[in-house]
């Protein structure tokens, strides 16, 4: 029976073969006929060129003839012809009509190559089949084979000879037609005989275990039959041969499993598959070998850690070793692979997709390492194999520069990879593993992107800045999520924020340290977040807010001094606070300003959280940071930054002081507040002559105090309160005034700056000189505080002419303005005094009044203008209206009857006041026209018309039915009077002889 397969076995690939070397001899036959008529017609073609050649040659001689009978004729001495007989022009024989046909014939261009049609009938006929055979031939073989095991049809012995038999001889045939016509044939062969080989040596040692077959006899048959199958593959230059040569090694075990785990067993089989199919793929450079290899090693770990991960428990003890190992080994066999490949090469391609994708494959096997409890309690040894894995990718990427996005893909699956593991595993006692692995990781992901933009030259996208930023987000993960975290964290945060700091100086991109900056402050302000209620640990997390603001400040204007700001590396273009980002002239600047500021912030934030009673631990830092800033702008010129500096400090001071404060302890945060003042103050005096010609640190001087005033003042108020709250704005003036005196003494007068400065101060010593009244007083004081500090205002732009005075000071007169004409409960705000007309309506409308008149004599031309408007007759029109309500005031509160309480304004029931009424408007109109005509003003005319029609339809319209017969005929009788003086006014000084008017 066993002879009898065997026989039958042979018959099969007898009849399988020699019908194949018959076809393919006949084909060989059929193709040689074909050739030899191709050759016979190519012949006769160039017989017949030759038969038509003498003619040709003939033709293109038209003169040979003529020279040899003009040689066999006799020599004639030719007569001498007398120049008049010459003929005046000689016309050339006819050129012979070839060659006038091959001057004027263009070649035409040559047509362009098309490429070549496929012709699918051979393709599908001569290859495809081929090799739909072949693979159907190996899978019929190994599926007999797997019949008769488990048929026990063969003996074990037998049935291995027989594979190996049916191996070599299909090995044998294709090699036996090796010839370019039967190549596809010969190829299809090879491949089929190296799978079956493969097949049954696999068998041998894993199915059967005979005793020859050990783990080093196998080991080197199989070597042997991968490199027969990519020496043939290389023989036949077939690459078809080695993908199914390649396929065959990675269904072999597949196909033949025993279901035994065995992974030294497996992949080094598949290793040696590797090695043999990467050698082929650089010899020949074939581009597909790489990548299926490395698609077909990815899916056997796929299969293997699905069928036995779990099953033999890979995830205890030291057996985590074994999957590491394997996943690891790969990706640096296929990165040594792609480290030998010739640069520039055709397959370097492939084989770096293939090194990235096991790379890739290694660390993905890491993410799911993450799902067992027991890899993350070993955050050594799974950070470990991470980093190893990481390596790989990152040396791919410094080697291979055009896969410079390598890195920072890479970087981005690390840090998603930390920050999972941080959040599913991290506890106390790894903590220092973590905070390792993270500043590890951020430094190679910093140090890479460095080497290629110093070694290769390549220019740094903003992406490959985000791994000290991100570095700082794990960070802020144990702040957030322990109970304890180490004061450790501090050397960290401050190792990565230089990683950030020199990356960006060596590549010339300040944002990171931007982000770094914001991201350090984050952590510290969730480290300060923690401070509990009793205040434990406050005053270490200030001394680290300290450091830390001081360290941001000195590397921000260091690296703003590193890098070139102008065009030539030498000019330094001025910056602007508010300006964009991306200048480095404005960075600079806005760097600086930002690093003093975020402190700030925290202090406020822990201000606001904390209960502090006492403010001097906060402002005590918070004056560290200003002397800070101000030294920053004396010595780097920023002078920007001290009014920052002053910003920051008052929003600090102004929380304290509305979330903390109380009166019974207020002697600390008052003498604080005078401080701070002072110091802001005094700066810009201190160094006169450098900030001499600059106008923001005088401002911040200036506005020092009047922003200071409200906190000093209600700390007054409240805990000393006095009968005198006057005396506080007015000491606070004298320091303005005292500014104002010595920017006169020693400023220059043609410095540019020195009316801003003398506005400033003035402005500020006005300010609290108006302040007295209001303060000391109250309700009406406060417009007339306004008013008279407008007109002062005014007043002091003639002899400092800052447009800011004018501006300031013409919106304090109209808001006086809008407070007495259009409030109603003005009226109010006192009750109505026994004493007629000399009353607070008097003073309160009538200073007013006043002021705005002399406000609008200060501003005569050409001081007129305020944003480009003419504010003269804004004033004159105010003042005149508000000198009209306070007529029709006086009259309705002299007329009020006794025990009032508050002033009401009445048209009937007193025939009085009405009649007074009608004569007042008739005056107040008349009074308009004389002035509107002497200073020949028509506007003022115009109103003076209107006023008094107004008057004389009241007095026919109201007055004559409603007053009293008395009352009535002195109404008309002034009011006729007043109308008959207004038109002979008009008829005397605006008749027709007069001059014209304006």
């Amino acid at each position: 029976m066993e002879a009898l397969v065997f026989l039958l076995l042979v018959v099969i690939a007898a009849c399988f073969v020699l019908p194949l070397v018959a076809i393919t001899k006949a084909a060989a036959a059929r193709r040689s006929v074909e050739d030899f008529e191709t050759r016979l017609r190519s012949l006769e073609a160039e017989l017949q060129m030759l038969r038509r050649t003498p003619a040709e040659s003939a033709a293109d001689q038209p003169f040979a003839g003529e020279r040899e009978t003009e040689e066999a004729e006799p020599r004639v001495t030719p007569a001498v012809v007398q120049p008049s007989q010459i003929p005046p022009t000689s016309v050339p024989p006819p050129l012979p009509q070839e060659v006038i046909t091959a001057a004027t014939s263009v070649p035409s261009p040559a047509p362009k190559p098309s490429l070549p049609a496929i012709n699918w009938e051979q393709f599908m006929g001569a290859k495809l089949f081929a090799w739909i055979g072949g693979l159907a031939l190996f899978l019929g073989v190994a599926f007999f084979v797997k019949y008769s095991f488990e048929h026990n049809l063969i003996p074990p012995e037998l049935r291995v000879a027989i594979g190996f038999a049916v191996g070599l001889v299909l090995v044998a045939g294709g090699l036996a037609l090796k010839r370019k016509e039967n190549m596809v044939t010969a190829q299809t062969l090879c491949a089929t005989g190296i799978l079956i080989l493969y097949a049954v040596t696999f068998a041998c040692r894993s199915f059967y275990h005979f005793a020859f077959f050990g783990l080093v006899p196998t080991f080197l048959l199989m070597t042997l039959i991968t490199a027969v199958a990519f020496l043939l593959a290389v023989r036949l230059n077939a690459i078809m041969v080695a993908i199914l040569g390649m396929a065959g090694g990675f269904l072999t075990p597949i196909l033949l499993s025993t279901g035994q785990d065995n992974p030294f067993g497996l992949f080094g089989y598949i290793a040696l598959l590797d090695i043999g199919l990467l050698m082929v793929a650089r010899r020949k450079q074939w581009s597909a070998l790489p990548i299926l290899g490395a698609v077909g090693t990815v899916l056997m770990q796929i299969a293997w850690v699905t069928q036995f991960f779990l099953r033999e428990e890979y995830f205890l003890a030291n057996k985590v070793l074994v999957p590491m190992a394997i996943f690891l080994g790969f990706e640096l066999l296929f990165c040594t692979a792609l480290g030998t490949t010739k640069r520039g090469s055709k397959s370097e391609g492939a084989f770096a997709a293939a090194a990235i994708g096991m790379g890739g494959a290694a660390i993905l096997w890491g993410f799911y390492f993450l799902s067992f409890q027991t890899f993350g309690n070993r955050p050594a040894l799974l950070l470990s194999y991470i980093f190893l894995a990481d390596i790989g990718l990152l040396a791919i990427a410094v080697v291979k520069e055009k896969l410079a996005a390598v890195s920072t893909v890479t970087g981005l699956a690390i840090f998603t990879f930390l920050a999972i593991w941080t959040a599913w595993h991290l506890t106390t006692q790894n903590l220092y593993i973590a905070l390792a692995a993270f500043f590890v990781f951020a430094l190679l992901h910093s140090v890479a992107p460095l080497a290629l933009h110093r070694f290769r030259k390549m220019d740094l996208a903003w992406w490959n800045h985000l791994f000290p930023a991100l570095a700082l987000v794990l960070i802020l993960m144990p702040v957030f999520n322990l109970s304890e975290v180490s004061f450790v964290v501090w050397p960290l945060v401050f190792c990565v924020d230089l990683i950030a700091i020199f990356l960006a100086v060596a590549t010339g991109a300040l944002l990171s340290i931007l982000a770094v900056l914001l991201l350090t402050f984050v952590v510290l302000g969730a480290w300060m977040f923690r401070i509990p209620i009793e205040l434990a640990g406050l005053t270490g997390s200030l001394v680290l807010l300290g450091v830390f603001a001081i360290f941001f400040v000195l590397a921000a204007i260091w690296v703003s001094r590193q890098l070139p700001t102008g065009p030539d590396s030498t000019a330094r273009a001025a910056g602007k606070l508010f300006g964009a980002l991306t200048d480095p002239a404005n960075f600079a600047i806005q760097l600086p300003a930002l690093s003093a500021t975020l402190p700030f912030l925290l202090l406020i934030m822990v201000t606001l959280r904390l209960p502090l009673l006492n403010p001097s631990p906060v402002f005590a830092f918070a004056l560290v940071f200003v002397v800070l800033l101000l030294g920053m702008a004396t010595i780097f010129s920023l002078d920007l930054l001290s009014a920052v500096a002053l910003g920051a400090t008052l929003a600090l001071e102004y929380a304290w002081h509305s979330a903390r404060f109380s009166a019974d302890h207020a002697m600390v945060p008052f003498a604080w507040y005078i401080g701070f003042a002072a110091v802001f103050t005094i700066f810009p005096f201190l160094f006169h002559r450098q900030f001499g010609a600059k106008t923001v640190p005088w401002a911040t001087a200036a506005l020092a105090a009047p922003l200071h005033f409200f906190l000093v003042y209600d700390v007054m108020r409240t805990a000393y309160p006095n009968g005198m709250p006057g005396l506080v704005p007015a000491a606070f003036s004298v320091p303005s005034l005292l500014g104002l005196i010595v920017i006169l003494k020693r400023t220059s007068a043609q410095s540019p700056a020195r009316n801003a400065q003398l506005a400033l101060f003035g402005g500020a010593a006005l300010f609290f000189i108006t302040l007295i009244f209001p303060i000391q007083f109250d309700r009406q004081w406060i417009t007339l505080g306004w008013a008279l500090e407008g007109v002062a205002l005014c007043w002091l732009f003639q002899r400092v002419p800052h447009p800011g005075l004018r501006l300031v000071g013409t919106a304090l007169l109209a808001v006086a303005f809008v407070r007495l004409a259009l409030n109603p409960a003005v009226l109010s705000y006192h009750a109505r005094s026994v004493t007629p007309i000399f009353n607070w309506y008097l003073y309160t409308y009538g200073i007013v009044t006043v002021c705005l008149f002399a406000a609008g004599r200060l501003l005569a031309p050409p001081r007129n203008l305020v944003l480009g408007r003419n504010v003269r007759p804004l004033f004159y029109a105010l003042g005149t209206i508000l000198a009209f309500l306070l007529l029709n005031i006086e009259i309705a509160d002299y007329f009020s009857r006794s025990g009032m309480a508050t002033l009401t304004f009445q048209f009937s029931g007193n025939f009085a006041r009405d009649m007074s009424y009608s004569i007042a408007w008739a005056a107040f109109a008349l009074l308009l026209l004389i002035i509107g005509i002497r200073q020949t003003a028509r506007p003022v005319r115009y109103a003076s018309l209107g006023l008094l029609g107004v008057t004389i339809l009241k007095l026919f319209l109201h007055d004559l039915s409603q007053l009293d017969q008395l009352y009535r005929i002195a109404a008309f009788v002034v009011v006729a009077i007043i109308a008959i003086l207004a038109s002979f006014l008009y008829q005397r000084f605006l008749g027709l002889s007069a001059k014209p008017t304006q």
